[in-house]
């Protein structure tokens, strides 16, 4: 019997007996709690391969190990030689969406619920894939058709949290969605990684780090709680620990390339040193300057008054003062003191950046389109970076639009962890505004 399990894991591979949902489940809780256990499936689903007359059913156990192993093009040949069962239809779906091939993972998923899958679970992973297929409406569409006992699961809430997230829903209500689904299942991994990369953006990099330390410890991981993950002990110096973050995601995930080249500059790093208490409180403070104004529940008239001001994040509040804040039209004493109010819960307060309005450089935004000019004063947050080109940006004190276009190529690949692979993101993010860095 596998350390630390009530069960023998090598059997329930190898032999023929029940094999469903209840026993798929036990496997995955068994690897995320004793990581060894994962060599122990492997080592099994070697041997199943090997066996000769492999029947319909058994061609469907393989199949889904072979899922849980993350060969998952080798899944699919197997799956689709199995029973043409439900669970063979569901399994598929997984695989094929792991693929990013969307449309047979949603036909798999109506096949599976068709041949008597979970109805509810088949219309979620639909739900998903239509959402990473750039059709979060879709996917929204099919979440407001379900109802009774399913709205209450963390898969749900999770599922819908993401969803609205994708449609530019407010921050508020997908954090309030992703903690009530971790309330209703401790352990849901993507629930752990949603509310890790909201308290990320929000500068609560403890919080973060521990949701994201959850996430991970679950079977199959969250490849993006493990990258990220990986950039938190990278920003502290703990490359080793970066390291392993790394390759776990190969474990589950081979053909993962973003897994590969952070693999590389985190080896590269690991002789290095960065600390530096004073640099991390700067890290730190910066972050929570670039937190958008939006994130806050506001009063129309406050949020309309600073949208017209071209205040977009706390940094661009804290560069006003009170007068200048007075001064705009419509804009009273009622809301000064909720703006100080708001700075206040951060540990900021209006006027402490005045002296450090940054003076413009050779970058003339009259030379560019009333639209493109329109694009300076949003927030860097909505070219929607990465985690690891956004803590770049953080780090380089970039908030807006506007701030990035006053920098060249030379000067973003000056900041640590910054390589060129997020510099070609960067130039790739601003080419669909038509928009270019200085010098480009």
């Amino acid at each position: 019997m596998a350390q630390g399990l009530d069960f023998d894991l090598k059997q329930l591979v190898l032999f023929n007996g029940t094999f469903g949902p209840r026993e798929i489940k036990q496997l995955t809780d068994a690897i995320g709690t004793e990581l060894p256990n994962f060599h122990l499936l492997r080592d099994a689903v070697a041997e199943l391969r090997d066996k000769e007359d492999q029947s319909p059913a058994s061609m469907v156990r393989l199949g889904v190990c072979l899922y849980l192993l993350g060969q998952h093009q080798r899944a699919i040949e197997t799956l689709k030689q199995g029973d043409g069962g439900a669970l063979a239809h569901f399994y598929l779906a997984k695989a094929c969406f792991a693929l990013r091939k969307y449309d047979d993972a949603l036909q798999s998923y109506t096949a599976a619920a068709k041949a008597g899958y979970d109805s509810d679970e088949c219309a979620l992973g639909r739900a998903e894939t239509q959402r990473y297929a750039g059709n979060a409406t879709a996917a929204l569409a099919i979440l407001d058709g379900l109802s009774g006992a399913i709205e209450q699961t963390a898969e749900y809430l999770y599922q819908r949290g993401a969803t609205v997230a994708a449609l530019g829903g407010n921050p508020n209500e997908v954090v309030a969605l992703y903690e009530r689904a971790v309330e209703a299942d401790g352990e849901h991994c993507g629930a752990l990684f949603g509310l890790a990369l909201e308290n990320d953006r929000r500068g609560n990099d403890e919080t973060a780090l521990d949701l994201y330390r959850r996430s991970a410890s679950r079977f199959p991981p969250h490849a993006g709680s493990l990258l990220n993950l990986g950039i938190l002990y990278e920003d502290r110096g703990q490359f080793d620990q970066a390291v392993r973050c790394y390759r776990r995601v190969f474990n589950a995930y081979p053909d993962n390339d973003r897994a590969r080249l952070f693999l590389r500059d985190a080896q590269a790093s690991s002789d290095m040193y960065y600390d530096e208490d004073a640099q991390r409180r700067r890290d730190r403070m910066t972050q929570i300057l670039s937190v958008p104004v939006t994130d806050f529940e506001l009063s129309v008239r406050s949020r309309n008054c600073l949208q017209n001001m071209g205040i977009m994040t706390l940094g661009d509040l804290c560069a006003c003062t009170e007068q200048e804040l007075l001064g705009s039209k419509n804009f009273g004493e009622t809301s000064l003191v909720e703006i100080g109010e708001m700075l206040s819960s951060k540990g900021l307060k209006l006027g402490e950046l005045a002296a450090e309005k940054p003076i413009p450089d050779a970058f003339e935004p009259e030379s560019l389109s009333a639209d493109k000019q329109a694009m300076l004063a949003r927030p860097i947050s909505d070219l929607n970076l990465s985690v690891r080109a956004r803590k770049c940006m953080i780090r380089l004190g970039i908030n807006t639009i506007g701030d990035i276009l006053r920098r060249t190529g030379d000067d973003l690949l000056e900041c640590k962890n910054f390589g060129v692979t997020s510099l070609n993101e960067v130039r790739e993010k601003l080419a669909v505004h038509s928009l270019t860095l200085r010098g480009d």
